[in-house]
């Protein structure tokens, strides 16, 4: 019986003459399968004509836009998950689901090899394969572009020996994934760190120094969920969807970073994540109100080590699960309200109300009605400062003996 190979399919060079490669490496048929989760570009079902022009046997178009914002964006907001403080994690949250649907249709088409056009220097061949080790240990994996030395060079003199129905002539001068939580470029000129970005890099944000009115906004979260926009209700992909636009439209979520790869190298990455920043700096600063003290320091080392998780590729693994049972717990009271001014490349919070707010204005406030005890602040500080100074007074008796 004919070996089947389900390949992650994008639609473009490299994945396109991956079809015919692979059947000739392996014998085996190819499945092609293409995952949409949000990147926008071409039309769906020209991507996959295109794999069946290329030689696919099998080709399956997934909508997993919904899909991709409940599941997989949503956490990452519950989590605050910035990478090294400052990455929403781009490429890495869509990687799981990928897999997700990989493993569905090597089940439904009888697959045996799943294939990705990962490279040997990047994340996201640790994120295929570790996540399909974790959901399907028995299948075969082969990345051309790795195993084999597959370079574009190569795939464009292949593509031009078989006549496939690509085009091989536009060579974009930037390596780019995008999907609706954000846009990362990298490679080109951007592999000198000293170069800054140029305008044309940005797609999904525009320039935060063109003079424009500032945009306000409201969001309102229910359990640390964002139920609507300005009062309108919402699914997470709409909510998502518009803060890219309304936020994009104002310069939010430019980062240029050099970062961490798993593999042990730097890389130098420019994203644009309007959504993802304006909907974290929100839900942070909820927490913030509605979050007891103790929980959310706790919580804040807890998101650091959820967002290196699932850079690292392991959505899968046990520890991440155990984390999202605990952030879950912690979202309970994460409901109300909050204010955005959207202006400048900044989203900068301007109000916070909530039913579950842990900030009592008596308490808080200077002037008449002043709830707080202060006499009982003194014998407090005393008490709470005694083992610095019992730790004090031993050092001089040591230091004078």
């Amino acid at each position: 019986m004919t070996e089947r190979v389900v390949l992650a399919y994008s639609g473009g060079l490299d994945t396109s003459v991956a079809i015919p490669y692979l059947a000739e490496q392996t014998g085996a048929e190819v499945i092609a399968v293409a995952v949409d989760v949000g990147q926008g570009g071409e039309d769906m079902n020209l991507i996959r004509q295109r794999a069946l022009d290329c030689g696919a046997v099998e080709s399956e178009v997934v909508d997993a836009r919904d899909e991709f914002a409940a599941e997989y964006c949503l956490p990452a907001m519950r989590a605050n998950a910035l990478y090294m403080d400052r990455y929403p994690l781009v490429s890495a949250l869509s990687r799981p689901l990928i897999v997700k649907h990989l493993v569905a249709a090597a089940r439904k088409h009888g697959g045996t090899i799943v294939s990705h056009g990962c490279t040997g220097k990047g994340n996201d061949q640790v994120r295929f394969e570790v996540g399909l080790a974790a959901l399907a240990p028995d299948l075969k994996i082969i990345a051309p572009a790795r195993d084999f030395a597959w370079t574009r060079d190569k795939a464009i003199a292949f593509a031009e020996e078989k006549g496939l129905p690509i085009d091989v002539s536009a060579k974009s001068p930037y390596s780019i994934d995008q999907n609706l939580w954000g846009r990362a470029v990298e490679t080109g000129f951007l592999e000198d760190i000293w170069n800054g970005p140029i305008e044309d890099l940005y797609s999904y944000t525009a320039d935060p120094a063109e003079p424009r009115d500032a945009d306000e906004v409201v969001i309102t979260f229910d359990a640390g969920v964002p139920v609507a926009v300005d009062g309108e209700t919402v699914t997470p992909y709409q909510a998502i969807l518009e803060l890219n636009r309304r936020a994009g439209a104002q310069g939010v979520g430019r980062l240029d970073m050099v970062e961490d790869r798993l593999v042990g190298i730097k890389s130098r990455e420019v994203y644009e994540a309007p959504g993802a920043i304006a909907l974290i700096a929100a839900h942070q600063e909820l927490e913030a109100v509605t979050v007891e003290r103790d929980l959310a320091r706790f919580k804040r080392g807890v998101d650091q080590r959820w967002g290196e998780l699932v850079y690292d590729g392991l959505w899968f693994s046990p520890l991440k699960q155990a984390l999202d049972a605990f952030i879950d717990d912690a979202q309970q009271h994460v409901s109300g309200e909050v204010r955005l001014t959207l202006h400048g490349g900044r989203a900068t919070v301007t109000g916070r109300r909530s039913e579950a707010s842990l900030y009592d204005f008596g308490m808080a406030t200077y002037d008449t009605g002043d709830t707080f005890d202060q006499s009982l602040a003194k014998g407090f500080v005393q008490l709470w400062g005694l083992p610095s100074k019992m730790a004090a007074e031993r050092d001089a008796r040591l230091g004078g003996a």
